[in-house]
């Protein structure tokens, strides 16, 4: 493990991403809130026509945080989606959803999405 990497709670890291996102003129919505300290966000990646995309994070081979894009690589329908994520907190009900609304394709997580 990497131990150079900062630790946040989850709420301190969604705060910041949806500040970080905010000032760079990208909707970014809190649809729902987990576990204050440890829940697992979810991002929902919301392109509109283009489809969404389910992002959640994982742990490569050396520790570092990356972004694994769910129900497929490729935009799917919006309720597509919101199928996989509603089963998702079916699973486990301290997970967090944060939706990014980007019709113009700017958005930038700002870590790896493999």
């Amino acid at each position: 493990m990497d131990y150079d990497e900062p630790v946040l709670t989850t709420a301190m890291w969604v705060s910041a991403h949806i500040r970080r996102c905010l000032s760079l003129g990208i909707p970014a919505i809190l649809v729902r809130r987990g576990d204050e300290k440890a829940g697992t966000v979810l991002i929902k990646w919301n392109r509109f026509s283009a489809g969404c995309q389910v992002l959640s994070p994982s742990r490569n081979a050396q520790g570092r945080r990356v972004w694994i894009a769910r129900a497929g690589a490729e935009p799917a329908p919006e309720a597509d989606t919101d199928a996989y994520i509603a089963r998702q907190i079916g699973r486990d009900p301290d997970v967090w959803v944060l939706e990014i609304e980007d019709m113009q394709g700017r958005y930038d997580l700002g870590e790896p999405i493999n």
